[in-house]
């Protein structure tokens, strides 16, 4: 008994250290933080809030889990989308939206914007703003549920401009 407490004991050392750099990273952390918009903050409260990513069987499910996707009222062959559901975590959502206006702000400075926030500039032009950014959050949540289910890191998308 005594022999498996001290095993227990050293192997939780690197835990239960007061400095947070050195605990070993989480690996479904580490390939959160390579999607554009998730940091430490949002990536570590992924994996608490959520715990395993494959319980949700699609993204849309895991996006509409964190209350990302829009309420629908549709009657017949009529589809009405409205607001955000606002269901989930109120703190990982606003993690998620800050994250998305993140990208946004950094994709109107960059000289040569990647897929991902091309796509977010052409939706703030349509609709403005907070509304990209609720829809870049989204997008950003059904990534994180492809690269944690997947267990590979969220590779960027350049593609060459085009002369006009």
């Amino acid at each position: 008994m005594i022999t498996e407490l001290r095993e227990l004991t050293s192997a939780s050392a690197p835990w239960n250290s007061s400095s947070p750099r050195s605990r070993p990273p989480l690996p479904a952390v580490e390939r959160l933080r390579t999607i554009p918009g998730i940091g430490l903050l949002t990536a570590t409260g992924l994996v608490a809030f959520v715990g395993d990513a494959r319980r949700f069987p699609t993204a849309r499910h895991f996006a509409s889990y964190l209350g990302l996707t829009p309420r629908e009222h549709s009657s017949g062959l009529r589809r009405r989308l409205g607001a955000i559901s606002k269901r989930g975590d109120t703190y990982l959502r606003m993690l998620l939206i800050h994250g998305a206006r993140a990208v946004l702000c950094h994709a109107k400075k960059a000289i040569t914007p990647a897929r991902l926030q091309r796509w977010a500039l052409h939706l703030e032009r349509l609709r403005g703003h907070n509304k990209a950014a609720v829809a870049l959050a989204n997008k950003l949540a059904r990534i994180a549920w492809a690269v944690w289910t997947s267990g590979t890191e969220f590779r960027v998308a350049h593609l060459t401009p085009t002369p006009v």
